[in-house]
């Protein structure tokens, strides 16, 4: 297994990805709880909206027919405000005041705006003549009854929630927020706050990674820091199969060495192993497989390499357990690059770089200088992943390249 051919990104992707299954798992909730949910299924208008013809504007409605010729002298009738319409008829020669929002009253057609008339004490002068149907919003213009408006899948901003709530529903189905269960494994970890040993340091995947799940629209389990002994991993596992999670992660350990326990631990428990090492840099040592109907994501351990493979592998896994038809979408753009750089090796690499500006209408990456995985400062200042592909040639400074940008929404 330790020889055997790394794996190329796309095809590891392809296998996450396909271990979300064909459709998620749903959940009703009210409106107020689903902003930033994904839709389980399509919804569809409940009415119609407008429900009747309503004017556009504050003025008068009108008869097309009575204001052809202009001035024209009409009868003030009544009054049509929202929530309060005129009940009666508008007749030859007669007009109603109507605010913005008010129903068209019986007999009206067209709507004068308040600026283009006038008053003589007696009648309504209409100065101004008008098209047929001016200012009136027509029954149904926004929707109508049974139209589907949101599909499957589309994730509820603010623009969708409105829509569904003028469609008349209180409460809609959702695809389940996923439940991934954090696992930080290695006698070498302590938790921020504390004092770390002489050979300790503190954890910090575990923060990122868990950032990304929820930023993805999944939940998160945090089971803590493991140390590097079978018993206490394979607890940890168990923990999170009784809470029912979707994905387990775990972060370090999960190579072959001495000391690398948790693919073992993990066998031990019962997971039907799928790959372990792919052909990417930083996060060779990226593990996949499933416990019954628990996905797991083994994360290398070095601090940029499991953020990278949360964000090319952990993100797009969340996203299609909610049901997004995008999961699995390139989430690359197109860039110039900002310095020279040296030809590539077997594998695929995603490398640390600032962008800014623009060359041509594309944004600038430069790579910094030295991308240790181990080296969280350099990610923090780096807005961008340069996507090197396996043995890419040497490439000069303006030549066309893809990036991922960082700290940007799922």
């Amino acid at each position: 297994m330790a020889n055997a051919p790394l794996l190329p990104v796309a095809d590891a992707l392809a296998q996450v990805l396909s271990s979300a299954g064909p459709a998620p798992a749903s959940e009703t909730v009210p409106l107020t709880e689903a902003h930033n949910r994904r839709l389980a299924k399509g919804l569809a208008a409940r009415r119609t909206q407008p429900p009747a013809p309503l004017s556009a504007m504050d003025g008068y409605a009108v008869r097309r027919a009575d204001i052809e010729t202009v001035p024209a002298n009409l009868k003030l009738i009544g009054t049509s405000a929202a929530g309060h319409g005129f009940r009666g008829t508008v007749g030859a020669g007669e007009t109603v005041r109507i605010f913005t929002g008010a129903p068209l009253p019986d007999g009206a057609d067209t709507i004068v705006i308040q600026e283009d008339t006038d008053t003589d004490g007696v009648a309504i002068i209409m100065k101004e003549s008008e098209p047929l149907g001016r200012h009136v919003r027509a029954a149904g213009l926004d929707f109508k009854t049974g139209d589907l408006l949101l599909e499957a899948g589309r994730r509820l901003g603010p623009a969708e929630l409105a829509l569904a709530a003028a469609m008349n529903h209180s409460h809609i189905e959702v695809a389940r927020k996923p439940l991934v269960a954090i696992l930080a494994t290695g006698d070498e970890l302590v938790s921020p706050g504390q004092e770390p040993g002489p050979d300790q340091i503190v954890a910090s995947n575990n923060f990122a990674v868990a950032a990304y799940v929820e930023r993805a629209g999944g939940k998160v389990l945090d089971l803590g820091i493991a140390p590097d002994n079978f018993p206490a991993i394979e607890g940890a596992i168990r923990r999170a199969r009784e809470a029912k999670a979707d994905i387990l992660v775990t972060l370090g350990g999960a190579s072959v060495g001495d000391h690398d326990l948790v693919q073992d631990a993990l066998k031990n428990e019962g997971m039907d192993l799928g790959f372990w090492r792919i052909a990417m840099r930083p996060g060779k040592p990226l593990m996949h497989g499933g416990i019954g109907d628990m996905r797991v994501l083994g994360l290398p351990g070095n601090p940029v390499s499991a953020i990278v493979c949360a964000i090319l592998f952990l993100v797009p896994l969340v996203r299609a357990l909610t049901g997004d038809p995008h999961a699995g979408a390139d989430p690359s753009i197109p860039a110039t690059l900002g310095e020279d750089m040296r030809e590539n090796d077997t594998r695929q690499d995603y490398v640390r770089s600032r962008v800014s500006g623009l060359s041509e209408g594309l944004p600038v990456a430069s790579p910094f200088s030295r991308q240790d995985s181990s080296m969280l400062g350099t990610l923090a200042q780096s807005q961008g992943l340069i996507i090197r592909p396996p043995f890419a040639p040497a490439a000069k400074k303006g030549d066309p390249c893809r990036i991922i940008l960082l700290d940007t929404p799922a």
